[in-house]
């Protein structure tokens, strides 16, 4: 399926992913200042920050074979450095992600590509009027490589500015735009592929256990982009670790810095602990 082609089927599911199918999960009230305050102190300095997982899958739009079908795994973690406010209300942290290609059905199952991307942070909690959470802004510094050299090195830079919150019932977006720098010795057609912004929009169906987030991006060549949907699903009766078998489509080009230029459309399945970073917005009862 062409990009194009995928881009249609977009409005039914972000009708699908901001609720207006049903959902069973209950009314919930949001954090007030001085929950979120005293929340912070008893948070662990070191956790998780985004999705950790091990996947594996085809592609849809060429042969599957032992060089096209491969696995995915990411590490992602962050550490709070401070638990006390900085000016205007900011809390500083350092993340680091790690993303691998492995080509686990070739032989001697080699690494197709590695992505580092370690980030330093400032994270702030806006909130209404009342008190009541708003939403959470970042502003960081980014770097991402692939750690390789002469013509494999992938490397950019980027200072990016985020913003989380609830844009309906059970229903979470995330805006991200980014002023990148460093970046043109190995990839200068880089932002034609990865653009300067991306959104994020996830949706809780069964409380704890069935939620869909769909990522989007365009390029700064307006033929070329990246639409990522996931479907979390928990068969577990308990949920203690986050747990997850996570169902994943990729399609369009810039998933791993190596082969950013590559159009393509991949399914994978695994075994994900879910990010638990903005469960803020999913209230309290």
């Amino acid at each position: 399926m062409k990009f194009s082609t995928y881009f249609s089927t977009l409005p039914f599911t972000i009708l699908f992913a901001l609720g207006i199918l049903p959902s069973s999960v209950s009314a919930q009230k949001a954090f007030t200042r001085q929950e979120i305050n005293d929340s912070i102190q008893e948070l662990p300095y070191f956790s998780n920050h985004l999705d950790n997982y091990f996947m594996s899958g085809v592609p849809t739009n060429r042969t599957i074979n032992h060089n096209s079908a491969n696995a995915k795994y990411q590490i992602s973690f962050k550490q709070i450095l401070s638990k006390e406010s900085l000016p205007y209300d900011t809390y500083l942290m350092l993340t680091y992600t790690q993303k691998a290609f492995w080509n686990v059905f070739e032989n001697s199952l080699p690494f197709r590509d590695l992505n580092f991307h370690p980030t330093i942070s400032l994270g702030k909690f806006v909130f209404k009027k009342n008190d009541e959470l708003a939403g959470i802004a970042t502003l960081s510094f980014e770097h991402e490589s692939n750690g390789r050299d002469s013509i494999f090195s992938r490397s950019w830079n980027r200072l990016s500015l985020g913003y989380t919150t609830n844009i309906f019932k059970n229903t979470t977006a995330s805006f991200k735009a980014w002023l990148p720098f460093a970046y043109k010795e190995g990839n200068p057609d880089l932002l034609d592929y990865v653009g300067i912004a991306e959104i994020k929009v996830s949706h809780e169906l069964i409380h704890d256990k069935l939620s869909f987030a769909v990522m989007a991006r365009k390029g700064l060549n307006f033929k070329n982009g990246a639409l990522r949907s996931r479907v979390y699903f928990n068969p577990f009766t308990r949920n203690i670790a986050n747990q997850y078998i996570m169902l994943e489509w990729y399609l369009g080009q810039a998933e791993s810095l190596l082969d950013y230029q590559r159009s393509q459309s991949m399914i994978r399945i695994g075994y994900v602990i879910k990010s638990n970073e903005f469960n803020w917005f999913r209230g309290k009862k």
